[in-house]
């Protein structure tokens, strides 16, 4: 290792220390911006939201990523069904197709801190900022559910309506302390369909459903829509970066690795652009000669034909085993014995009293020892101990 490769390793190494102290020191900054993005774990996103959707509506929603222009003029025949949408931004033509659902007998449930015109001139309706407090409190007016309600005291829009017309039913309310209840969830007969108009999203996101207690509101808000097929118009917030190195991007601990593995190839490749490989010397591996050996000293057993040996050592082996791997005591080959090497590997008590008898004989050094007795007591050892 030359003395510039050491330069340059001591360099690399003591960027990297530096980079892991800032990362070790870095202090978490929360995002706290209203970004309403199903994908967000933020506070004010609907990660939350999105994963509990499909047990809200039984397994009947089905979030779409196109513009309900385009969906509905490729389903142009659909029952009626519900529409959701919640903080999207729609343009003219979706929202026309919409309402025409709705005058057909589709529901929509419009959940918006600030409405867009074709809502609020279809149903009647002005909503305007009405209130600056820092807490609030969002009920509903059913009496059903006058113990469900939530509280806001992180940047309440503090939203309202301030002009409804007469024929739409408010079914919840915003309020405080300061300043009179104002109207904030109302509902609309439009055609031969309803809509249902919340100007407070915030009920929604990630930091108020993980509130104990805070998802009976929003269950409560969703139950006014029928128990039927639900459209959720989320291609707003669903429009991902196809990147592949979007997820890592994203993260900022894998996008510090990422940076150190690009900056360690850059340097390993300058380092060894000059380098030439040397051959390598081909070296026969070493022959195990083990196998070769135990064959040959079988070979001699057998043709000394010293059966009553081969016996002992085969006996002297398996206790030995049995001691190791069983853990049973081998000093005394009784009744004891045998039951708890029966219990131990689950033979058969008849198969390990033969094997006993055959051990015995092999430890008697005048025993008439035969080669079926060798051949009978490995065949019960090795089945023993499988």
């Amino acid at each position: 290792m030359n003395k510039t490769f050491k330069i340059y390793a001591l360099i690399f190494i003591i960027i990297m220390v530096i980079l892991a102290l800032f990362e070790v020191n870095k202090k978490e900054v929360i995002d706290w911006r209203k970004n309403f993005d199903v994908n967000e774990k933020s506070p004010f996103g609907l990660f939350v939201f999105n994963h509990e959707a499909k047990d809200l509506f039984k397994n009947k929603l089905k979030k779409i990523d196109v513009t309900a222009y385009d969906y509905y003029n490729e389903n142009s025949k659909k029952k009626p069904h519900n529409i959701v949408v919640i903080e999207s931004e729609i343009d003219t033509e979706s929202w026309n197709k919409i309402l025409d659902e709705v005058s057909n007998g589709s529901d929509a449930m419009v959940i918006m801190a600030k409405m867009p015109k074709e809502i609020s001139d279809s149903i009647g309706f002005y909503d305007s900022q009405i209130s600056f407090e820092d807490v609030n409190a969002l009920k509903l007016t059913d009496r059903k559910y006058q113990n469900d309600f939530i509280k806001l005291d992180k940047f309440p829009s503090g939203r309202g309506f301030s002009y409804i017309k007469p024929g739409v039913q408010v079914l919840g309310k915003t309020i405080e302390k300061e300043n009179d209840d104002q109207a904030n969830f109302i509902k609309a007969k439009f055609g031969k369909g309803k809509i249902y108009v919340h100007c407070e999203p915030l009920f929604l996101t990630n930091y108020y459903l993980l509130k104990s207690g805070n998802t009976k509101y929003a269950q409560d808000v969703f139950s006014y829509l029928d128990d039927r097929e639900t459209l959720w118009f989320v291609e707003a917030n669903t429009k991902e970066s196809r990147f592949f190195m979007r997820f890592i991007l994203g993260n900022p601990a894998l996008k510090y690795a990422w940076w150190l593995l690009l900056a360690g190839l850059i340097l390993f490749i300058f380092f060894n652009a000059k380098r030439k490989q040397r051959i390598v010397p081909i070296i026969e591996p070493l022959k195990n000669t083990s196998v070769d050996f135990v064959k040959s000293i079988g070979n001699l057993y057998l043709q000394e034909g010293d059966f009553h040996d081969m016996m002992a050592k085969k006996a002297q082996y398996f206790l030995n085993k049995v001691r190791l791997d069983l853990l049973i005591d081998t000093q005394n080959l009784d009744e004891e014995f045998a039951k708890k090497l029966h219990l131990k590997t689950g033979k058969d008590i008849e198969t390990i009293n033969e094997a006993i008898v055959l051990i015995k004989k092999a430890q008697d050094p005048y025993a008439s020892v035969m080669k079926e007795d060798l051949a009978r007591m490995n065949k019960l050892l090795d089945s023993i101990l499988k």
